[in-house]
């Protein structure tokens, strides 16, 4: 399936208010809500542990001065923190150890709460579990997990009933690492060789591994900084590497094992990064490049590996398209419309291969309310997956009978997409070109993940797979959606969930998740681990925020560049929102968001310092000015169609105005958690890490200011399914500390 790639990035954020009917019942104590839920008292015993009395005993760690100051567009800038970016002075590093002393301190009571919620998530996780079976030449591949075991073991079979092989255990990988994620695995078309990329830092920085499956021989392993990959037909293997300093995708190489690779092509725009993939049927090799709003791809004959790039489109500045392949023609989704119109929620069109400057055929026209997402084709059909209103829904279209039809759900609220995300790698897998079939994942804030499998022509579909989640039931919970308006006059779509039984009397505690960024529309998925808040009381809510994809590409557009307030904005009207319409109170609401979810976090907390009770961020991308002036960091010029080019006095004055670590104020705040991990190429640990030791000196309040680093790991925290839960449950216990009656 072709589909716009997601970052996976995590974000949760929880709003409260306080009104005056609220406050006449905010004696009620935690058992009294925990009774009214038919909830064991067992639950909710450790959750009034204070925290915040010992911050006045305890002091924290105070990071020295040290001036460092920059002329920027005529201002000048002081940065007392500047050093903390040094990540080889020992100094920083006793710091942060510090900082991790400080909290382990400070949490210290919250232990107890943090094993229990441990022990219930890992009470709902299928400890021994494996993967749906997808076919790939003559094999059926899949993953599975063992209890007690952190990571996936990649196994295949020549049928359900054959022996297994072993293609992979990570579990003996990761015995040689600290941190272990592994990416990419993508085996040869004659199923004899193995490609996978591995990190061993979490600095997404991933090395190339090939592995002989027939001998279990390593036959190359020297090959860094690689971020995609695919094989040619003869078992030439294509990949891009990334730049060492700045970490941009921008070299395509050629590989003919035993042979030293070969430089096909750079990319020297410094916006652009590139990627290479192969059409689902096999035929074509694509080599694509892509700004945020621009685009061009390349082709090779799969067969002629030795080959040079052929050009589908050429890029124009504004001009999207991406491009799959059957029966010789090109289906383009793109943003080009008719007579030079912008196709804003795309269009897709056909174009026959070899024939660039042909005329495209409509395949499917653009909808100004329905924005398209992918397209997953097969030798008789098509599928088409759109999002309408948040919802996403399929359309099917028989290359014979020349009709479509429509694959709709009637829930309110939930999540449907092409294809069986794999656990271990997060890739999507669809079903091989020539099948009869297609599955799709369905979910939602109640439902644990299904995977079904509906016949292409006639329709009729089964369940192949359905989640197992021990200790869980369903009928317990609820979700809804509703929408909040906002002060420009837009609705912003609100996702809730929670355990009957909780009261709306503004005395609930709620957490409220919030990204709004890159055209990542948030979905509402099913997450075993917020059971744990659920049986507290807890209100979970998704905002869905301008800066994603939910309600269209506009929805995007609205929410980044000069128009990202509108994400801050949207965040704090919806907690208001919720807060007038006594789904919380001020004194009971949490937030939480992580990377550029951090962000809008670090943004409202400034902004609205009065509306939150808690917040949590997580690798937090709050130096935004100091990180977007320095084009050596990773990602920095990638992102200027993002957040904009501060070299530019418009773009820097907007960002200026909002940047967290910018807009610190000596003021009372709420209380506030920051995780981060040293090895974050993505958002740099010092950013945490300065904000911390600059709101020390500002913030007029006694609430709990804590930093925890994470020293053996990167942007996606740590890495094995039970020490994620670990970390899950520190930030749970704490978050529901600070909402205790």
């Amino acid at each position: 399936m072709l589909k716009k790639h997601l970052t996976t990035l995590f974000a949760i954020t929880l709003l409260c208010t306080v009104s005056l009917n609220a406050c006449a019942t905010a004696n009620k104590t935690l058992e009294e809500q925990a009774k009214s839920l038919n909830i064991t008292a067992s639950l909710v015993q450790n959750q009034k542990a204070p925290v915040t009395t010992q911050v006045k005993s305890i002091q924290p760690p105070l990071a020295p001065k040290k001036p460092h100051q920059e002329v920027r567009h005529g201002e000048i800038i002081h940065d007392n923190y500047f050093w903390l970016r040094d990540k080889e002075n020992p100094e920083v590093l006793k710091h942060l150890k510090a900082e991790n002393a400080y909290t382990e301190s400070l949490t210290a009571n919250l232990k107890p709460l943090q094993t229990q919620l441990y022990q219930e998530m890992l009470g709902r996780v299928q400890e021994n579990k494996t993967s749906v079976a997808v076919q790939s030449g003559n094999n059926l591949y899949y993953t599975r997990y063992e209890k007690g075991k952190n990571y996936p073991i990649h196994c295949r079979k020549k049928n359900a009933n054959a022996k297994e092989e072993i293609l992979l255990d990570q579990n003996q990988l990761a015995a040689q690492y600290k941190y272990l994620n592994v990416s990419l695995f993508n085996v040869s078309n004659d199923g004899n060789l193995l490609a996978y990329a591995i990190d061993t830092k979490g600095d997404i920085r991933y090395n190339l591994i090939v592995k002989d499956l027939r001998s279990g021989k390593i036959l190359s392993n020297s090959i860094q900084n690689i971020t995609s990959l695919t094989w040619a037909s003869d078992n030439t293997l294509f990949y891009v590497t990334a730049d060492q300093t700045t970490n941009r995708p921008n070299t395509l190489w050629r590989l003919k094992l035993g042979s030293k690779p070969q430089k096909v092509i750079e990319e020297k725009d410094v916006e652009f990064s590139s990627q290479v993939s192969r059409t689902k049927d096999k035929k074509y090799i694509l080599y694509t490049v892509s700004s945020k709003d621009t685009s061009e791809t390349y082709y090779l004959d799969a067969a002629k590996s030795e080959g040079n790039l052929q050009i589908i489109s050429k890029r124009a500045k504004g001009y999207e398209y991406l491009v799959e392949h059957r029966n010789c023609l090109w289906y383009i989704i793109t943003n080009k419309g008719v007579n030079n119109q912008k196709a804003i929620n795309y269009r897709i069109v056909t174009l026959p291969v070899g024939n660039s400057k042909g005329a495209e055929q409509e395949f499917l026209p653009h909808n100004q309310s329905v924005l398209i997402n992918g397209i997953d084709l097969y030798k008789d059909f098509a599928v088409i997956s759109e999002k309408k209103l948040g919802l996403n829904r399929f359309l099917v279209y028989s290359f014979q009978t020349k009709k479509w039809r429509e694959v709709n759900f009637p829930d309110s609220v939930y999540t449907a997409f092409l294809g069986v995300e794999q656990e271990s790698t997060r890739e999507i897998i669809n079903q091989p070109f020539d099948s009869n079939c297609f599955r799709y994942t369905y979910t939602s804030l109640v439902s644990p993940t299904a995977i079904y499998e509906q016949n292409l022509a006639t329709g009729t579909q089964k369940i192949i797979k359905r989640k197992q989640v021990p200790n869980y039931d369903v009928s317990k919970y609820t979700t809804e959606r509703v929408w909040a308006p906002v002060r420009d006059g837009v609705k912003v779509p609100l996702s809730i969930v929670y355990r009957k039984g909780v009261e709306r009397n503004g005395q609930a505690p709620l957490l409220m998740y919030g990204y709004g960024a890159y055209g990542l529309g948030q979905e509402a998925q099913f997450d075993s681990n917020l059971i744990s808040l659920l049986d507290r009381g807890v209100i979970y809510v998704i905002a869905h925020t301008r800066g994603g994809d939910e309600l269209g590409k506009q929805w995007y557009l609205d929410g980044k560049l000069m128009n990202k307030k509108n994400t801050f904005n949207d965040f704090i009207d919806s907690a208001e929102y919720l807060i007038s319409n006594r789904w919380t109170s001020p004194d009971r609401l949490l937030i939480s968001g992580a990377s550029a979810g951090g962000l809008l976090i670090g943004t409202v907390v400034n902004m609205r310092s009065d509306l939150f009770k808690a917040a949590h961020l997580g690798v937090p991308f709050v130096d935004i000015m100091n990180t977007m002036w320095d084009e050596s960091l990773p990602l920095t010029t990638e992102e200027y169609l993002e957040w904009g080019n501060p070299h530019s006095k418009a773009a820097y004055d907007y960002m200026r105005a909002y940047s967290p670590y910018d807009n610190l104020a000596p003021k009372a705040y709420p209380a506030i958690l920051l995780t981060t991990s040293i090895n974050d190429s993505q958002v740099g640990y010092w950013e945490p890490t300065k904000y911390v030791a600059k709101l020390r000196t500002l913030k007029t309040d006694n609430n709990p200011l804590l930093l925890k680093i994470n020293l053996e790991a990167g942007h996606q925290g740590a890495s094995g399914r039970y020490e994620e839960l670990k970390e899950t449950a520190f930030k749970y216990a704490w978050m529901l500390s600070q909402v205790r009656f």
